[in-house]
């Protein structure tokens, strides 16, 4: 039979060769200079090395950078502006030596790890491969990846090779980041719909059902931007349906695979679809894919023809991912007439085991490779399914598998999601809620919706138990408000989220950073591990464990660090360079603004992610600037279309603080001709205020509480100056008012509060209330909460 081609949106465009002065080699060594700070280490018995691309490594074609090679006897040392490696041919082993003298083994004794490639099950315990982050500041990345062919095709390693890339960064590790995405291929820039929220449940639905459901978001003003339909949108009970034998696996029922529309539940599916576009929903379906192609399903026939099989003979088409025919036929065949009525991406939620018919190669790996290639026929290429490994980062977004409803699964997922960037993976999509099992627990659905806001994804998922569905209003009334609260936020967040995808494309920086990718020299950021950067502009420490009964708030242990924190919220200013337990009640979890921060959100109702009309602002006093980003959210051209703003805010001498809107630059049919800001400034409670639409004075205004400046019907060309005089700035209550306001919402006898906030009161002397609370009787947390409130 001849060979079939790939079809040509099916081949990665990669260029593995390095330029040949890049290259310095013996006779069972090469070794490749990538960066400064990045060398290739290959080791070949036979002389044989490898110049095709990997599943990990596609551009080997980076520019040769300055470097020195003395190649003797014994050793290969290259030095380059930034270190110097010293490979031993003996043993075979590399070390380097930093320009401070200090002089690291090639290996991962103090790797700072990465990420897994499921929570399937998990209750808080990982197992981490390994990353490209090291205290020691080198971490070795062995490739024993499969190799990528001028084709596009999967093949073996001809050769018996040991293929080691070593990052020699240092503490640099955003820029450690920056050139693994450079030999690897980048983070895709994801569409702007999958930013907002998502509606999730393994559940059979009917069609009627599921449209009620989101109807009733819509009523209730919660913004849904990706309704997901789970297995059940195909047959499942085939045996009984089409009167087959199949075999199920291992808790997987013989209706696992499926391709074709359930009619009994989804009579018009098209209609389904079209209703859901037509509101803004983007819709994923859920895949197994496992089984092939059975003679039941409604594209047998197509597909059987494409693969070359008799669809008389009614003989399955096994699922194959080496089979190039079997590749091309399965897009064009099954997914493809999909697409075209309204599915707008793929939730493959592969759990069949890593083999495949080629020795080393897991389907998982392939089809999330092929699926994504394929996806970006008519627009951005999106996916959701499990990590296959380094590289998957091309490949988002990440699903996190099934955990359990446990507060032990929630307590470490932060870490869990902030660690991957130590890989590149940085678009996990979690179960919010938690899936399955576990326990019934208000507090922790609430806690989990929190985070999820300030998480890449916020997918809300459940089991297909009746009773586990994460709907806000199946909660108690005021979880239920706090929860469609916090929904409302994330969908507000869009454009300081899309933003920052934009910076995950463009500069390699991870939406959700580990503290010590800012702050790599304060031994505290690598012992947080759940705090996190979201974005440029704000610090999330999460809230994962019960409140306590009697004070009504939880508390989580933060490290603040140097410079000033506000929080979004709450209003809490804090100074950093400390660690301090942070306490906050239902509505919300510590969520701190840096100094100068600036925060775009849409005020634009309902579920669209279109650039808005309505922006508003969250402006924190410092000297700072914020480049708001924005395309069309789903074409593939944002390479040369797209629109970017310069915001700045400035802050002289405690005299004026002046925030600045520069005119949008590009191609501005993608945006609102004039728009309308909302200018909050969170930590000042009053000012005169003055505002100027390009040289002309608009509005002077006295503002004694915080200024909010509502500006209507601006050019998005227009430059805006907006300058606050004789302002007061926000400080934390009083120390009476904090050791007041803190035993007042305690609960308990009101005479024994009475004598506690008596007794503390009499010790007070020169109005130094931290002195008097430290002395005092009172429980350990209720100082700590006290302390927490006082300026």
């Amino acid at each position: 039979m001849t060979k079939v081609r790939l079809n040509d949106r099916l081949i990665a465009v990669t260029k593995p060769l390095a330029p040949e002065k890049s290259i310095v080699k013996g006779r069972d060594f090469r070794i490749t200079v990538l960066t400064d700070r990045l060398f290739r280490i290959e080791k070949s018995r036979d002389g044989r090395f490898i110049d095709c691309a990997t599943q990990t490594v596609w551009f080997r074609n980076l520019e040769t950078p300055p470097y020195k090679a003395e190649n003797t006897e014994g050793t290969v040392k290259i030095s380059t502006a930034a270190v110097t490696l010293v490979y031993d041919k003996q043993s075979g082993k590399s070390k380097v030596i930093f320009k401070d003298g200090r002089t690291v083994k090639c290996n991962n004794s103090q790797n700072l790890k990465g990420t897994q490639r499921t929570l399937d099950g998990n209750f808080g315990i990982y197992r981490f491969q390994n990353g490209i982050m090291s205290r020691s500041g080198v971490a070795v990345m062995r490739d024993d990846g499969l190799l990528l062919n001028e084709d596009g095709e999967i093949v073996p390693k001809n050769a018996d090779v040991s293929d080691e890339y070593v990052f020699a960064y240092g503490n640099d590790f955003r820029g450690a980041l920056k050139d693994f995405y450079r030999i690897t291929g980048g983070v895709p820039l994801v569409p702007r719909f999958a930013l907002g929220n998502w509606w999730s449940r393994y559940r059979a639905y009917t069609q009627d059902e599921y449209v009620a459901l989101m109807q009733k978001f819509i009523d209730k003003d919660i913004p849904i931007t990706v309704a997901t339909v789970d297995m059940d949108w195909h047959w499942v009970n085939i045996n009984e349906r089409f009167g087959t034998d199949y075999k199920g696996r291992r808790f997987q029922s013989p209706g696992w695979t499926g391709y074709s529309w359930n009619t009994d539940l989804f009579p018009d599916h098209k209609a389904f679809l079209k209703w859901l576009n037509e509101r803004g929903f983007k819709v994923t379906l859920n895949l197994h894919p496992a089984d092939g192609i059975r003679h039941f399903e409604d594209m047998y026939e197509q597909t059987a023809k494409a693969v070359g099989i008799d669809p008389d003979s009614k003989t399955d088409v096994p699922f194959d991912v080496t089979d190039n025919r079997f590749l091309n036929g399965y897009f064009d065949t099954v997914h493809h007439p999909y697409e075209d009525e309204g599915v707008e991406f793929w939730w493959i939620d592969w759990q069949q085991g890593t083999r495949s018919k080629m020795e080393g190669l897991d389907p998982l790996w392939a089809l999330n490779h092929y699926f994504t290639l394929d996806n970006a026929r008519k627009h951005r290429p999106l996916i959701l399914s499990r990590y296959a490994g380094a590289g998957s980062h091309r490949y988002p977004l990440g699903f996190s598998g099934d955990t359990f409803m446990r507060w032990s699964s929630l307590r470490r997922q932060p870490y869990f999601t902030n660690n991957a960037a130590n890989i590149g993976y940085t678009w996990w999509s979690h179960d919010i809620g938690g899936h399955m099992l576990g326990v019934r627990d208000d507090e922790l659905y609430l806690r989990w919706v929190q985070y999820g806001v300030f998480s890449p994804i916020n997918r809300l998922h459940s089991s297909n138990s009746d009773l586990m569905g994460k709907e806000p209003w199946a909660y108690r009334a005021d979880v239920c408000h706090f929860a469609e609260e916090a929904l409302r936020f994330r969908h507000k967040l869009v454009p300081y989220l899309y933003t920052m995808n934009y910076k995950t494309c463009s500069e390699g920086r991870a939406l959700c950073e580990p503290m010590y990718y800012a702050y790599p020299c304060d031994e505290d950021a690598y012992k947080f591990g759940n705090q996190y950067m979201f974005g440029t502009e704000l610090m999330v420490c999460p809230v994962v464990k019960k409140m306590n009964k009697r004070t009504g708030t939880a508390s989580v242990k933060a490290w603040i660090p140097h410079g000033r924190w506000t929080d979004i919220f709450t209003g809490q200013v804090y100074n950093g360079g400390r660690v301090l337990k942070l306490f906050r009640g239902e509505p919300s979890i510590p969520v701190l603004a840096k100094e100068g921060a600036i925060i775009p959100l849409s005020g634009d109702a309902g579920n669209s992610v279109k650039n808005p009309e309505n922006l508003e602002f969250l402006i924190y006093r410092g000297n700072n600037s914020f480049e708001l980003y924005e395309d069309d959210g789903e074409n593939q051209n944002s390479d040369i279309s797209f629109v970017k703003t310069k915001f700045e805010v400035s802050e002289k001498e405690g005299e004026t603080i002046t925030f600045n809107v520069g005119g949008a630059q590009g191609d501005l049919s993608l945006v609102p001709e004039n728009r309308n800001y909302s200018l909050s400034f969170a930590d000042i409670t009053s000012a005169d205020v003055t505002v100027f639409v390009g040289d002309e004075k608009i509005k002077e205004e006295k503002y004694s509480t915080q200024p909010i400046v509502v500006l209507k019907n601006i050019k998005c060309t227009d430059k805006v100056r907006v300058v606050l005089k004789n302002y007061t700035i926000r400080t934390n209550v009083p120390g009476n008012e904090a050791i007041s306001g803190v035993l007042s919402r305690l609960k308990g006898s009101n005479v024994v509060k009475g004598f506690l906030y008596a007794s503390v009161m009499k010790k007070v002397k020169n109005r130094d209330y931290k002195t008097a609370v430290k002395r005092s009787i009172l429980p350990e947390r209720i100082k700590e909460e006290i302390y927490e409130n006082m300026n």
